[in-house]
């Protein structure tokens, strides 16, 4: 991400003189006190992640000697130094060590040198003129004052002129937001252009969100459409539900946590927002045909391939072998949640299992009580209504295996005879019954039966999307409706093509049930990522948010879910939060969450994050947990579930 410095405890107030070589003598390979061209800006910029751009290309620079009237900027190569202490001490000669140099040059009015860096934002689209725009940014928690902004934005004109009418001051975080308002007037009066994050990033004209390559059949296609893994589609809107597909162009804005990019990240799908996709000649005049598609950092390739280049792309991806998903059927009893924890995963699924070792985690009311009912009522029930062996019937009808439309009805008419027809051996029903009438669930209170197999939720493979969760209203009657209908959901389209192409055995697969009480009416529904997923350097959270019910995986199509980075960056505060995007359900300049809210999120996935790596056992600094959380009509946290982030 960002500015990879400041690695150790600020020290300031240090009085010192900068001692460095002359900038004539600086090596193309170190740096240059110029930039002429923007080839000249390529050859000193490396790739870089920042909240809300992917993989820019960003020029660190180094201002030195700001407290006298002879500052000397300096670009570094940033492809050869990643921090700017490096570059001061290995290519400037300054003679200090790491804390020194720290104290006089971050977090102070009273500095001696000035670090940031120059992002260039090639696919931000204004309403006139060229597409592309140069922001001038600081470390986020650095106070930067109007004046040393005003400073280094001077130099950079002058010194970069071929950017000169393209650069803008953009204040990444809360705090410089805090001091760019403060300041306003002096900004406004200075004629140095200033842009906002919401229209920085709200202005993109491309985003991709999965970088790779794939073959298929390019497709416009809606929520409606029936798709297979050999199609490329291209999406007006984004839709609920999305089955397994070679590659994905949405026309609409998506985030990193949006249920078809985290399939995107499980599969290695190519995966990119391009405006207008759906009316550019480029892209139209390929519908219908067998394409490559290939996702790039500043930007996509569409070129026509053929139908063998599909078949031999399609089945080098695929897993060559049959997967079996473990499943324990041994467990034969319905589990409150104190009972079961991360190791029951093979009896009751992974989300089941993982939220019971939340509830025991996190503070009390956190994450609400429960059950888990076992795989070995859903395998039962298939087997007393013989329904294995009419899927294994329905499996083998050559039409069923070559028409992805056949297979859809096929499917749907199997979930429905499951629903409809299954019926459950007495046992089962005083069972569920007597799980439904338990002491902690009040008169007319509401059920929510969430779904929990054995192929989703784990490392690798996260399933999200594939399967259905429903709501048990009092007046439904016994709760063995909204089993049936979880345990059908296990044969929906999508999941039965995503396990077709990896592989797996369908009748392996089984379904676990999460039961407990509904949310209802919730203020905010969001998820996250116990990580900082543009820069692992640094401890921190992303999180996405929506008002109310509306899905942040799935959204309303009008609908702009709030997106923020909580990292813990050594400023004032425990956090610095920097939002990428602000909702456009609620008045400007409000937040979904409050700042004690978002702490409080922050503080719970820190415990999340450490508690699940030594669960999961793992050293990959890249771990992470993808959560679901939400603000309940009561106002408060609530932790809805957890699972390894796919990345």
């Amino acid at each position: 991400m960002r500015f990879r410095f400041l690695l150790c405890i600020l020290t300031l107030g240090l009085a010192w003189v900068n001692v460095a070589s002359s900038a004539v003598g600086l090596p193309p390979q170190h740096g240059t006190d110029r930039i002429e061209t923007r080839s000249d800006f390529e050859f000193f910029a490396a790739r870089a992640d920042f909240p809300g751009a992917m993989r820019v290309r960003e020029v660190k620079f180094l201002i030195l000697d700001v407290h006298t009237s002879s500052p000397q900027l300096y670009f570094q190569n940033t492809k050869t130094f990643a921090f700017h202490y490096s570059f001061a001490t290995q290519a400037l000669g300054l003679t200090l060590s790491l804390s020194q140099f720290n104290g006089v040059t971050y977090f102070s009015d009273q500095r001696h040198n000035l670090a940031g860096s120059l992002v260039a934002h090639d696919n931000y689209e204004p309403s006139e003129g060229p597409a592309g725009i140069y922001t001038l940014e600081f470390w986020p928690t650095d106070p930067v004052s109007y004046a040393h902004v005003q400073l280094a934005y001077d130099l950079v004109t002058d010194t970069m002129p071929f950017a000169a009418e393209l650069l803008h001051y953009h204040a990444p975080g809360e705090t410089q937001r805090f001091l760019y308002d403060q300041q306003r007037e002096d900004y406004d009066d200075s004629g140095m252009r200033v842009i906002r994050t919401e229209e920085l990033f709200g202005r993109q004209r491309y985003a991709p969100l999965n970088l790779g390559h794939a073959y298929g059949l390019l497709r416009q296609a809606n929520s409606f459409d029936v798709v297979s893994a050999r199609d490329i589609v291209i999406l007006e809107t984004l839709p609920n539900t999305l089955s397994h597909v070679s590659g994905i162009i949405t026309e609409v804005p998506q985030t990193p946590l949006s249920h078809i990019n985290i399939k995107a990240k499980q599969n290695d799908t190519p995966n990119a927002y391009i405006r207008n996709a759906g009316s550019d000649p480029n892209i139209t005049d390929l519908i219908g045909q067998y394409v490559r598609y290939e996702v790039l950092p500043d930007g996509f390739s569409l070129t026509p391939a053929s139908f063998e280049d599909v078949n031999v792309f399609f089945e080098n991806i695929r897993p060559k072998e049959t997967q079996v998903p473990p499943r324990d059927l041994s467990v034969i009893d319905i589990a409150p949640m104190p009972a079961i924890g991360f190791h029951d995963s093979p009896a009751f699924g992974a989300k089941a299992a993982n939220v019971a070792e939340l509830w025991r985690l996190l503070p009390v009311g956190v994450v609400r009580g429960g059950f888990a009912v076992p795989f070995y009522f859903y395998d039962t029930f298939m087997q007393h209504n013989g329904f294995y062996d009419l899927a294994r019937g329905l499996i083998a009808d050559p039409q069923f295996k070559t028409d992805p439309e056949i297979r859809r009805l096929v499917l749907k008419e199997f979930r429905r005879t499951i629903r409809k027809q299954g019926t459950l051996p007495e046992w089962m029903r005083s069972a569920l019954d007597a799980m439904h009438r338990q002491r902690r669930y009040p008169p007319g209170t509401s059920l929510r039966c969430r779904s929990s197999t054995n192929n989703e939720d784990l490392p690798g493979f996260n399933g999200a999307g594939l399967y259905d969760s429903y709501t048990h209203h009092p007046h439904e009657g016994h709760i063995e409706k909204s089993m049936k209908q979880v345990w059908a959901s296990l044969w929906n389209y999508r999941a039965f093509e995503e396990r077709d192409f990896h592989r797996i055995d369908h009748f392996s697969a089984a379904m676990g049930v999460l039961v407990h009480r509904n949310f209802e009416n919730e203020q905010v529904n969001g998820v996250a990522v116990t990580k900082n997923i543009f820069d692992v350097n640094w401890r921190g959270y992303y999180v996405n948010a929506q008002l109310g019910e509306d899905l942040v995986t799935n959204p309303d199509a009008a609908s702009v879910p709030e997106e923020f980075l909580v990292a813990e960056l050594l400023g004032e505060e425990r956090y610095e939060i920097q939002y990428i995007r602000f909702s456009n359900a609620i008045p400007v300049g409000e937040h979904l969450l409050t700042k004690v809210q978002v702490f409080e999120l922050a503080d719970h996935m820190n415990l999340i994050q450490d508690h699940f790596r030594q669960l999961y056992a793992s050293r990959d600094r890249n771990f992470a947990m993808d959560i679901e959380f939400k603000i309940t009509a009561e106002g408060r946290l609530a932790i809805k579930q957890a699972r390894p982030w796919i990345n």
